[in-house]
């Protein structure tokens, strides 16, 4: 019985005709520097993201795309190994944690947000270690749960 093989997308053909930002780079290896690091494609990381890594190996469509990156010096290249299964690891550099910064669309404005809202995104900033419920003050007895 033959399995399927999901077959691999080469996006070389993509990068080729994808939009640049700068001149340098395309919008597909913007994204490859976003997800290195976990950000999202505002440029924003996550609250305890300490991401920065992208494994991928010769024949696939994103290894081109991230040696240009190792020539511009936004990232690095390690060679593949036992860990990574062979594939090459690439780590984004200061200049390219700063390539982002720069060349990341701004965020669409923030929702107006209730005072409920507000509070209970304050709640999730504060990461206090308790329930919500005890951080605004509802007593033990006036909770529909333990």
């Amino acid at each position: 019985m033959m399995t399927h093989q999901p077959t691999p997308i080469d996006t070389s053909s993509a990068l080729a005709s994808a939009t640049t930002i700068d001149g340098f780079l395309t919008t597909a290896q913007l994204h490859i520097l976003q997800h290195s690091i976990g950000a999202d494609k505002y440029g924003r990381r996550g609250r305890y993201s300490d991401r920065n890594h992208f494994v991928t190996g010769e024949g696939s469509g994103d290894h081109p795309a991230c040696m240009k990156l190792v020539a511009g010096g936004l990232m690095t290249r390690t060679p593949g190994n036992a860990i990574t299964g062979g594939d090459d690891l690439f780590r984004v550099t200061k200049a390219g944690y700063a390539y982002v910064r720069l060349h990341s669309p701004s965020p669409p404005p923030e929702p107006k947000l209730t005072r409920s809202q507000k509070r209970y995104r304050e709640w999730l900033d504060a990461d206090p270690g308790y329930s919500f419920a005890e951080w605004i003050g509802v007593p033990r007895s006036g909770r529909r749960y333990g």
